[in-house]
């Protein structure tokens, strides 16, 4: 694999419950976020501390400037159900190189005098999300 510009990335998700994937209009950056489960069951006498994972989690979310003709993040926040999803971080490089599964978004819109109305949706996993490369398949 190569590394990749941020530039082509793109981000899909259902306008409802069930719905196939459709690109977000004017996203520009992404984050996702991998993350398991931390207990602490360190003992006396333990020389530092140990855990023990739990489960797994992923999050993230998607930024970028409000487009009164699709509302698919706002109507995604307002009814709590998940929504298909998928995030390809460089669909023009690497288009078999993305995560998927359902997301729970959350919705949030700023503007200013000096500056554009941006909007976010946060999200977390409403499924598995889990990363298919085509050099291993899904969660290599």
């Amino acid at each position: 694999m190569a590394r990749s510009h941020g530039r082509n990335g793109v981000i899909y998700m259902g306008a409802t419950q069930g719905a196939a994937a459709s690109p977000v209009a004017f996203q520009a950056s992404w984050t996702i976020n991998m993350t398991t489960d931390k207990q602490d069951v360190t003992a006396f006498g333990d020389p530092v501390h140990v855990y023990v994972a739990g489960l797994p989690d992923a999050s993230g979310d998607f930024n970028g400037f409000w487009d009164d003709s699709t509302s698919q993040t706002y109507k995604a926040a307002t009814d709590g159900l998940p929504r298909n999803f998928y995030l390809y971080p460089n669909i023009t490089g690497q288009p078999s190189v993305y995560w998927f599964g359902t997301v729970i978004a959350d919705f949030s819109a700023d503007g200013a005098i000096g500056g554009p109305v941006n909007v976010k949706s946060t999200w977390n996993a409403g499924s598995v999300v889990q990363r298919y490369t085509p050099f291993g398949g899904l969660n290599s």
